[in-house]
């Protein structure tokens, strides 16, 4: 199992000290960037990407909520992006994935809640990560919507039987008590943004997540 803090949860003007907190029980920094266009939010460009990266080797795995996520692959990928998932809600995503894969990235393409797994389907074998979301993309602290699970199963029956490379990630609402619904489904990643920085102790959060604490 992989954790993935969100920096969406975190303290904006502390980043490296945030980063510095969880690191040793991270396998990744998730970092959600939106537009304020594909959803009603700001959040991280890459500007801030760039000075992060000076201070953390750790995986920058970017989220790109944003309309027109082509216009920015190279400034993200020059910033020091590890991986970059896009949506499939905008259309066709085969280009965008070769451009990602050309960039020397790697590859992820997620979904909406609303979105059924036959959207994302056709592209199982183009990509490295499949990131379900779990609540509607745009703002930290939602509730966990339990319904999307069915598609991890899904995913996670596919991608064994066909034998693919390919992550499962999970990002919304997931938290230590409810980390073991995730995990039991089938998902490789777990992201949790105020599940681990909204912890009073965060590294202890993301240990627990990390092994499925708090069972029934």
């Amino acid at each position: 199992m992989k954790i993935a803090p969100s920096l969406l949860a975190a303290d904006f003007a502390h980043l490296a000290e945030e980063v510095a907190r969880v690191a040793p029980e991270a396998d990744l920094l998730h970092v959600d960037c939106m537009d304020g266009h594909y959803v009603p939010n700001l959040s991280i460009g890459p500007p801030v990407v760039k000075a992060l990266r000076a201070h953390t080797d750790l995986f920058f795995d970017c989220h790109l909520m944003i309309d027109n996520p082509g216009t920015l692959l190279d400034a993200f990928a020059d910033a020091g992006a590890d991986g970059i998932t896009v949506h499939v809600e905008l259309g066709d995503p085969r280009p965008l994935l070769d451009r990602i894969r050309a960039l020397g990235l790697r590859v992820g393409l997620t979904f909406e809640p609303g979105t059924p797994y036959s959207a994302v389907q056709p592209y199982l074998a183009d990509i490295d990560i499949l990131l379900v979301m779990s609540v509607r993309t745009g703002f930290g602290g939602q509730a966990f919507m339990p319904e999307v699970l069915d598609k991890v199963r899904a995913a996670r029956a596919e991608i064994d039987d066909r034998g693919l490379a390919v992550e499962i990630e999970i990002d919304g609402g997931i938290k230590v008590d409810n980390a073991h619904l995730a995990i039991d489904a089938g998902v490789d990643i777990l992201v949790s943004g105020t599940g681990i920085f909204g912890a009073d102790d965060p590294l202890a959060a993301a240990r627990a997540m990390r092994n499925g604490a708090a069972r029934p």
